[in-house]
């Protein structure tokens, strides 16, 4: 059994990163020591690093749980079911960089309008007029 900073060493994350992941689910210590610590088992470090993982693809914490009890209880899920997670994340990811692409177009547009010279003030700049400008 671990302690919460023996677990949060093993891991690589602060024992408050611990803390939080217990407060919302997603670990739970197995018991307390006699001095109230909180333990861990072992699996523990794996679970941390599942979740790490998962976070750096952009999971939620509500996805993050979600596959986590599908893992605990692998056999009645199918893999359609952790299929669907992640599909959801890859269509918020595409309609993300279709709303970016659409403001780095306009952006852009209105950075190609202005001429930018150095000696020129500002208070003919194309950009200033086009975003005060009421469409």
């Amino acid at each position: 059994m671990l302690q919460i900073g023996q677990l949060a060493k093993l891991a690589g994350v602060s024992g408050d990163t611990l803390r939080f992941y217990e407060k919302v689910g997603l670990i739970s210590p197995s018991a307390r020591s006699d001095g109230g610590y909180r333990l861990c088992s072992e699996d523990a470090v794996s679970r941390v690093h599942f979740i790490l993982k998962a976070k750096r693809i952009g999971l939620t914490l509500d996805d993050i749980q979600e596959m986590l009890e599908i893992r605990l209880e692998a056999s009645q899920h199918s893999c359609a079911e952790v299929k669907g997670i992640t599909q959801k994340k890859l269509d918020d990811i595409d309609q993300k960089i279709a709303e970016l692409t659409e403001i780095r177009s306009a952006l852009k547009k209105l950075n190609d309008a202005c001429c930018g010279h150095v000696d020129d003030n500002a208070s003919h700049c194309s950009i200033l007029e086009a975003l005060a400008a009421v469409d």
